[in-house]
């Protein structure tokens, strides 16, 4: 089994670098100054306690590899480039590799359903990071994370034990699971305060804002009738303490300046499904609207406070 690693930024470069680490055929996909680092000095992977460098094949376009039976692609870049990744994807490789989408929110395996028959959601719990070009870090050992998946939308088949197989033999938690969506939407809940996190910064007490966005979310799927995994079963699954003062993936976002953030696809979604259920959610939508200016601005942390998103979630309300 090879793996294509297509995003590789902090959970792909740390996913990458411990499969090839423990002797799996890896490529990566990237892009940028990042791609051109790895290219040039190799992929360093920073732990708690030790470093790797590796010189593992990278690419940056699918394009530019010679895909062949027993391939499975982890989708790893963020959902606002996901459409135009598969699209890419398609035409290079067919319709039949497995697609693991280790993302965050529930829509990129709608996407890739579209395309692809077999696709597999991924819950990852990982406290990875990506600052600097050719350079990855995670803040837990010696588990480096979990990426329980499952088959979307539900099931469990040889491909994907065979994938948990792997990652658990290579420094990560995985367990197959059969109901991979609840898991998935526990999860959301979960990323609401990432945009809260690149709009706001780390500085403020943010406490009040997260509770609303999470009362929001909960309210939201109980009208859609949507399955979510209960806090304490989910938290189980953490196994590694969390970190403190890491930021979140879309504070790392801001902090690149990359000029988007995935709020659309985390916060919007409770949005989405708001307006399909008939539950307001201004909060999340005061938390989108927020973050996505902070992002195409490319603006830093802390340049929305808190005051101003209690003030847009009131006039949305």
């Amino acid at each position: 089994m090879r793996y294509i690693i297509y995003g590789a930024g902090a959970v792909g470069g740390i996913v990458g670098a411990g499969l090839f680490e423990h002797g799996h055929e890896v490529v990566l996909i990237a892009r940028g100054s990042h791609l051109a680092m790895i290219q040039k000095e190799g992929l360093r992977a920073v732990y708690p306690d030790r470093e790797t460098h590796q010189e593992v094949p990278a690419v940056s376009h699918p394009s530019q590899i010679d895909f062949r039976d027993g391939d499975v692609v982890f989708l790893t870049m963020k959902t606002q480039d996901t459409e135009a990744a598969l699209a890419d994807l398609e035409a290079c490789a067919g319709n039949d590799l497995p697609i693991f989408c280790m993302q965050n929110g529930v829509e990129n395996e709608r996407l890739a359903a579209r395309r692809f028959a077999n696709v597999y959601g991924v819950n990852v719990l990982m406290p990875a990071s990506f600052l600097e070009p050719g350079t990855v870090s995670v803040a837990s050992a010696p588990v480096a994370g979990v990426l329980d998946s499952g088959r979307y939308p539900s099931g469990i088949d040889a491909t994907l034990e065979a994938v948990a197989a792997g990652l658990e033999g290579s420094g990560f938690k995985c367990q197959p699971l059969a109901e991979i969506q609840r898991w998935k939407n526990a999860k959301l809940i979960r990323n609401l305060g990432n945009g809260l996190q690149g709009a706001c910064g780390m500085e403020f007490d943010t406490s009040d804002i997260r509770a609303a966005l999470e009362a929001e979310a909960r309210a939201v799927f109980e009208k859609a009738q949507l399955p979510v995994t209960p806090l304490d079963e989910f938290t189980a699954r953490t196994v590694f303490a969390p970190p403190s003062g890491g930021g979140s993936s879309g504070w790392q976002s801001v902090m690149r300046g990359t000029g988007s953030i995935e709020a659309d696809f985390l916060n919007g979604e409770i949005v989405l499904l708001g307006r399909l259920h008939g539950v307001p959610a201004p909060y999340n939508e005061a938390v989108r609207r927020s973050a996505n200016r902070v992002a195409r601005e490319r603006l830093t942390p802390g340049a929305c406070t808190p005051e101003e998103i209690h003030a847009l979630a009131k006039q949305l309300g």
